[in-house]
């Protein structure tokens, strides 16, 4: 219904020192991930080195019940994640944990990013005469670390091993029967973070937020090229791949993390609040109120509206009980079902010109849909603001900017044909140089923004790779 963006997914994991409900702390970390993926989720459990699992689609409060959590019984150990399909379809089989026996043990894999060789790792395996059951990236991941575990003496070493054969973007969770491994790709591209219970569990979250939701300190962020070992209750660090640098994804900051999580020393509140507040100074507009489209909108709007002077207002009302998995009986309801998940609030904007922000316009047709909204509801101007530069190119690494012809920035000439196409009076972007000032740093990505990618891109294939191939076959 929305051509809003989704990133890939948010892994969790957990160690204890001793047995416990270790299943339900992973069940509430992954709640507080949620916003991450809400396409399909699992959890894997350890205990006494067997690793049982449950693996479902639809949403965490969906998927696992009481008698669930119960059935994969307690341990000291666990890993999970939620997810959203940017790479491999939707697959039954592509919802992790991938729960791995190999020769020399078992593993659960819980993957956050995109490869750009991963089509190259498959076919390279498949010619060796390994057999996929899955079309997602963290297959292939899983195949690499397993062919150098038959070779070394331990799992952290393969994963030292392997980092250099997986390119792109990855932030993953690996338990073994006796450790629980986090590990993050040179670049940094996708967030990851360490912390501890009061009672001495560590705790590995995608966010700050999933740390809050179980009651740990956050501790530290995985580096980027580190690999955290976490065992008998010690902690321990190969730093063989990390680099100084790193490229996180700057869209962390303006749209796929929580507001109240922190990603490597900035908060995202923060960060969206200084982006309204560089709109205002950029692209001031006469006006009576200033809304947020909800939820990544509203931070935003809050900095615009307190550079600006604008009164900050309720505009819209999102209706929380309305997932991914809507359902629209009929063609012809399409355009009035955007009410249903998204309503104007009359008496905010009757009358007045208004101030939107958005944090992005991909394709246009959301965005026209809500600025339709708000002229129902009687607005007398609307000037969208956007929190972000226009997307012009795609991204390799775990969100679903995947086709340049579907992106309204690239067949539009200028911000004003593309308000013209979408009904506002005026739209206006975040500049690209002023990306720096979010989060107070400037090693970042923003290849969808620039076309400037940290790394080689020139041989990564689309988002549909695999089941492109399958099709074809």
């Amino acid at each position: 219904m929305f051509d809003s963006l989704h990133e890939e997914c948010g892994v969790f994991g957990i160690y204890e020192s001793k047995t416990a409900d270790v299943a339900s702390a992973v069940y509430y970390g992954l709640y507080a991930l949620q916003h991450r993926g809400q396409e399909s989720c699992g959890i894997a459990v350890c205990d006494d080195g067997v690793i049982s699992h449950r693996k479902s689609d639809g949403l965490v409060s969906e998927a696992f019940s009481r008698e669930d959590l119960e059935k994969l019984g307690k341990g000291n150990m666990a890993v999970g994640h939620v997810r959203y399909s940017t790479a491999g379809g939707k697959l039954h089989s592509n919802i992790q944990p991938l729960v791995i026996r190999h020769i020399k043990g078992n593993m659960a894999l819980a993957h956050n990013g995109n490869l750009v060789n991963a089509a190259e790792l498959r076919s390279e395996f498949e010619m060796s005469g390994a057999i996929f059951h899955a079309t997602s990236d963290t297959e292939a991941i899983a195949y690499v670390i397993v062919r150098e575990r038959l070779n070394c003496g331990s799992t952290e070493e393969a994963v030292e091993k392997a980092m250099p054969f997986i390119k792109g973007a990855y932030s993953c969770i690996l338990m073994t029967a006796t450790k629980l491994i986090a590990f993050r790709d040179p670049d940094g591209f996708r967030p990851l973070c360490i912390g501890k219970t009061n009672e001495g569990a560590y705790i590995v979250s995608s966010e700050t937020c999933g740390l809050d939701a179980v009651g740990a300190e956050f501790v530290r962020d995985v580096e980027p090229g580190e690999i955290v070992v976490i065992s008998d209750n010690r902690i321990e660090s190969i730093k063989t791949h990390v680099r100084k640098k790193s490229n996180i994804c700057i869209f962390e900051y303006i749209y796929f993390a929580r507001p109240d999580s922190v990603i490597e020393g900035c908060s995202v509140h923060r960060a969206r609040v200084r982006a309204g507040e560089i709109l205002a100074q950029c692209s001031p507009v006469d006006a009576d109120i200033v809304i947020g489209v909800p939820d990544s909108g509203l931070d935003a709007a809050l900095g615009y509206a307190n550079r600006s002077g604008i009164p900050y207002g309720m505009g819209f009302i999102k209706n929380k009980y309305v997932g991914r998995s809507f359902i629209q009986p009929h063609q012809n309801m399409r355009e009035n079902a955007v009410k249903i998940k998204l309503n104007a609030i009359r008496e905010s904007v009757a009358g007045k010109r208004v101030v939107m922000i958005d944090d992005s316009i991909v394709r246009g047709t959301t965005s026209a849909r809500i600025i339709r909204l708000l002229r129902e509801a009687g607005a007398k101007e609307v000037h969208v603001r956007i929190s972000s530069p226009p997307f012009v190119h795609p991204c390799y690494f775990g969100t679903d900017i995947d086709s340049e012809e579907n992106l309204i920035a690239c067949h539009c000439s200028s911000a004003e044909e593309i308000a013209k196409e979408i009904g506002a009076d005026t739209l206006a972007y975040l500049p690209a140089e002023k990306l720096c000032e979010l989060a107070d740093r400037d090693d970042f990505c923003s290849g969808c923004f620039t076309g400037k990618y940290p790394v080689d891109v020139s041989g990564a294939s689309s988002k549909n790779k695999y089941d492109e191939k399958i099709h074809k076959d």
